[in-house]
């Protein structure tokens, strides 16, 4: 239990009992109303189910280790996965749900049946996606050990797992308050079409949110940086006086906990001899500073040349030149 808090999955799991819950309540409530609302927070709820299984599936894959084929292990699958996910939430459950409530918003005979079943199955859903916030937050604050505002550390984290799990909860708490009014408006005016109404503006919430998530995961399967918090940690390793200055370091996530870093260095030239001990006590601050992580970490040694940048960029003018 301890390591699936640590990992972000204790969230999903979570969210999948309750979503498994709260699908079956809502088709019951579909089934013996009709409502446009509550088809789509049907879909919605089935959708983010197979999501979390996705998510799980990520989660086993990414944890398989290092292999011939994947050297550095398989960590990014957890990208893949909840990319595959976001896709998911704006296809089947934004552009299906919209296109659904548009045809309800249509259709001359679509009636809301049993409206009061309606709003207490909603109330039920309401609770239980409310339980699986709090359980998502909670996890976020644990995990949010720099103590950022929430908004950053979802932007921040590595995590791509508890930023599913955060927009998908957030937006089915969003999604029953709009089916609970497009019901209530319903109920009280005859109107059916403000449940429609209520359905499409549901449908483009997920679609929102997937396109945000997808924004993300793509950033995350190119390659992100640590965060500067994490950088500064990486930096300070290197404030020594064996080394004159660091000519270049480059770091990027293998997956949420994995790190690789890549550094060159310029040793002063009277401790050269030491170059090995002075690597290895590096490498050992590194991994001292950041204890939660995996790190594979690789340090060059050269001789600092201020015209180095202006040297490459003549030489790449050249080779344009010369293809010209």
């Amino acid at each position: 239990m301890e390591n699936l808090k640590k990992s972000g999955m204790f969230s999903v799991l979570a969210a999948l009992g309750a979503n498994l819950l709260v699908a079956f309540s809502k088709f019951v409530g579909y089934a013996i109303s009709g409502s446009a609302a509550m088809l789509n927070e049907s879909i919605h709820s089935i959708v983010d189910c197979s999501n979390q299984v996705l998510l799980l599936v990520g989660d086993k894959r990414a944890n398989r280790g290092q292999s011939e084929l994947h050297q550095f292990g398989e960590g990014r699958a957890k990208y893949f996965f909840s990319t595959i996910v976001a896709m998911m939430l704006f296809f089947g459950g934004g552009a299906l749900g919209v296109m659904e409530a548009f045809e309800k918003l249509t259709h001359p005979a679509h009636e809301v049946g049993n409206p009061w079943i309606v709003i207490l199955i909603l109330l039920f859903g309401l609770a239980i996606e409310g339980s699986s916030l709090r359980i998502a937050m909670k996890e976020i604050h644990e995990l949010n050990t720099e103590n950022l505002s929430t908004m950053r550390f979802l932007r921040e984290s590595r995590h791509s797992e508890i930023l599913v799990i955060f927009t998908e909860d957030l937006c089915a708490v969003i999604g029953l308050v709009l089916a609970l009014v497009g019901t209530g408006l319903t109920m009280v005016t005859g109107i059916a079409a403000f449940d429609a109404i209520s359905g499409l503006l549901i449908g483009f919430l997920l679609m929102g949110a997937a396109i945000f998530l997808a924004k993300e995961f793509y950033s995350l399967i190119i390659g992100e940086s640590v965060t500067t918090t994490d950088l500064k940690k990486i930096k300070f390793a290197f404030e020594r006086n064996e080394v004159n200055r660091v000519i270049d370091i480059k770091t990027v996530h293998l997956s949420p906990t994995e790190i690789l870093v890549a550094a060159k260095i310029d040793l002063d030239e009277n401790k050269e001899y030491q170059v090995h001990m002075i690597i290895n006590d590096i490498e050992r601050t590194i991994r001292e500073q950041l204890k939660d992580k995996k790190i594979y970490i690789y340090i060059e040694t050269d001789k600092y040349d201020p015209n180095y940048s202006q040297i490459k960029k003549t030489q790449e003018t050249t080779i344009e030149n010369v293809e010209k």
